[in-house]
């Protein structure tokens, strides 16, 4: 498993993931990801923000299986973002997710105090393993993601 930055061919294959996750879910509604404009350019979207980057796990014959992003939140404060980390559904249950948040997590220690995430209940696997990397639940969200579909909050300090 080789788990690298993603290239503008990855694009395609990882809106396809996002989306077909979250359709599987029902969550193909307006405030999730499913909308989001730059979807179908992760790549260029990441590379463009500053201390961002979206991260893919490549399998077997280069097949891209999953991702994960951190974006700046808060600067000021300090907050970057987790975002989209989908994983194919063949894939799933094998720590593939632990391996992307592993790398997500430590380029995100290198350029932030916290790290800030948004989900939903119904994402228990998804919560579980948050919860297990140190993410504390927040009562309300922080600031305004465009993402009001989402009933989670969770933040982890990044250097503890």
């Amino acid at each position: 498993m080789l788990i690298r930055e993603m290239k503008e061919t990855d694009n395609q294959t990882m809106e396809q993931i996002i989306k077909r996750s979250l359709e599987s879910f029902g969550l193909d509604i307006p405030g999730t990801a499913y909308f989001d404009p730059e979807l179908g350019r992760l790549a260029a979207f990441y590379q463009h923000e500053t201390n961002a980057k979206y991260f893919v796990a490549e399998g077997e014959n280069a097949e891209v299986l999953g991702g994960v992003g951190i974006a700046p939140f808060d600067m000021e404060k300090g907050i970057c973002e987790l975002q989209k980390l989908y994983v194919v559904p063949k894939a799933q249950g094998q720590g593939l997710a632990k391996q992307l948040m592993h790398a997500a997590l430590d380029f995100a220690g290198k350029h932030y105090v916290h790290c800030y995430l948004e989900t939903l209940t119904a994402l228990k696997a998804a919560n579980s393993l948050y919860v297990t990397l140190g993410f504390q639940s927040l009562e309300k969200p922080i600031g305004n993601s465009g993402h009001n579909a989402m009933d989670t909050w969770m933040i982890k300090a990044l250097h503890e």
